[in-house]
């Protein structure tokens, strides 16, 4: 999988994968980073990617030009890249979209910065537009990052042990249990008694009704939406 981060920062992001399960998937050359600066296409002789809106309005918009040029030459490269666009003004971003995203070949995030980008820019380009949550940042690289771990770790061979994939959050529409590591007694704090007697039937029983309990607690609206699966299934 090739990732392409459309970005004015790209320092911001280049971090994130020097340690860790995808800097191995990058050794391994399971996934692929690659940046494109705007600026580098800008046509402004002070290379400026920025002007004020029209309109009115506080800050500035990135203009269209720089972002235009970039975006033409990735299609041209590749016509099945996938473009994405980060803004909070935009449908959010869940773990199906993660899944259904893992079998794409190339991704192109693009990140606003300012007060947001060209809306031209978007109507022409985007193939999808995400949203990972109802605040503002300053910029959308945190998102990119955000949404290329999330589908990274359903590309085959990204992570050491696939299985786990099976048993995590939204999964179903239950939050996953809790879970707890050796030693069995810490601070005098307890790992629940059923998890160490082996009977994997109780235990699995055990970790639904935490699942249950912690939905219940943190997400009640997909606690709901279980135990509606669960009448439609009956």
């Amino acid at each position: 999988m090739k990732f392409t981060f459309v970005t004015l920062f790209s320092n911001l992001i280049e971090g994130y994968f020097q340690d860790s399960i995808l800097k191995r998937a990058i050794d391994k050359d399971i996934l692929h980073m690659h940046y494109l600066n705007p600026r580098d296409y800008s046509q402004n002789k002070h290379m400026k990617v920025d002007d004020t809106a029209v309109g009115g309005g506080a800050g500035m918009v990135m203009n269209p030009q720089p972002l235009y040029d970039a975006l033409r030459e990735l299609k041209s490269q590749d016509e099945d890249i996938h473009v994405v666009f980060l803004t909070p003004v935009a449908k959010p971003f869940k773990q199906n979209d993660a899944k259904r995203l893992a079998k794409k070949t190339h991704i192109a995030f693009v990140s606003g910065r300012y007060e947001g980008i060209d809306e031209r820019v978007i109507e022409e380009f985007a193939d999808e537009v995400f949203s990972i949550g109802d605040y503002i940042l300053t910029g959308g690289e945190l998102a990119a990052l955000v949404i290329c771990d999330a589908i990274s770790r359903n590309i085959e061979g990204v992570l050491g042990n696939s299985d786990s994939l099976d048993v995590e959050s939204f999964e179903t529409p239950l939050l996953e249990a809790p879970s707890f590591s050796k030693p069995k007694n810490y601070e005098h704090k307890s790992v629940p008694s059923e998890y160490l007697k082996g009977n994997h039937s109780r235990i699995r029983s055990l970790k639904l009704a935490l699942s249950e309990c912690k939905t219940q607690f943190f997400r009640p609206e997909q606690l709901l939406k279980h135990r509606t699966r669960k009448s439609y299934e009956k």
